[in-house]
């Protein structure tokens, strides 16, 4: 008789058994991180999303990850660039979809008003300046919805909005005597970021878009800041 089974590391789960609800936990999971990371753009994201939860097998689960990189491993190569770019990129999993808008109107005449910070924006949000000003953060914000509408009214005062690099934003504001930033893009978009539409109007007044690097890393739950504000 001999101890030669003892000393053999754990197989491979068969690839006709049955998968269990932690298997498929585990794929979903390396499913987020792939598409935080770039690997998976949304579309394919809900596709194997979809797949995952309706596999039966290990084989049917083995399929939806064969091209991605092991868990915390990355291919020889690009390993020290992506380590680099993966704060910058940040993960937009979690953020978008779900929470509770504390509301959908700010309104500032003759004062100011201010969201930043973590705050959800809904759908639709409008912001009123009247002889004041506005500041709308979206930098470590959450979004009810991968599409949301701010529709800005600014009359003799000014509303700025910040956003992190890598969201769409798409403006279609009117300047009257006054100014609208006319961008309809902030670069590239990055893989799984929301899209932020901005219309209204400015008279004697100004809407003003900037683009800036968050002051701390999406998705590190509102720890220490990492990077100073530009």
């Amino acid at each position: 008789m001999t101890d030669e089974g003892q000393h053999q590391g754990p197989q491979k789960p068969l690839p006709e058994l049955r998968a269990s609800d932690a298997d498929r936990d585990r794929v979903v999971e390396r499913l987020r991180d792939a598409l935080a990371e770039g690997r998976l753009d949304m579309e394919e994201f809900e596709e194997r999303l979809e797949s995952a939860y309706t596999s039966r097998t290990y084989a049917q689960l083995e399929t939806l990850t064969r091209d991605l990189p092991a868990a915390g491993a990355a291919p020889a190569g690009v390993a020290a660039a992506g380590a680099a770019a993966a704060p910058a990129a940040g993960s937009w999993a979690g953020r978008i979809g779900g929470g509770v808008p504390a509301s959908a109107t700010a309104v500032a005449v003759m004062s100011g008003f201010q969201r930043r910070g973590n705050w959800t924006v809904p759908g639709r949000f409008n912001a009123v300046a009247f002889w004041g000003g506005g500041e709308l953060d979206l930098r470590e914000a959450h979004f009810a919805e991968r599409e949301v509408v701010i529709n800005c009214i600014a009359i003799m005062g000014g509303i700025e909005i910040t956003v992190p690099p890598g969201v769409d934003v798409d403006v279609r504001g009117i300047g009257i005597m006054g100014a609208f930033d006319q961008r309809h893009s902030t670069g590239p978009v990055a893989p799984g970021a929301p899209r932020v539409v901005v219309t209204g109007l400015a008279f004697w007044g100004g809407v003003d878009i900037k683009v800036k690097e968050p002051k701390r890393y999406p998705g590190l739950g509102g720890g220490p800041d990492l990077r100073k504000e530009l």
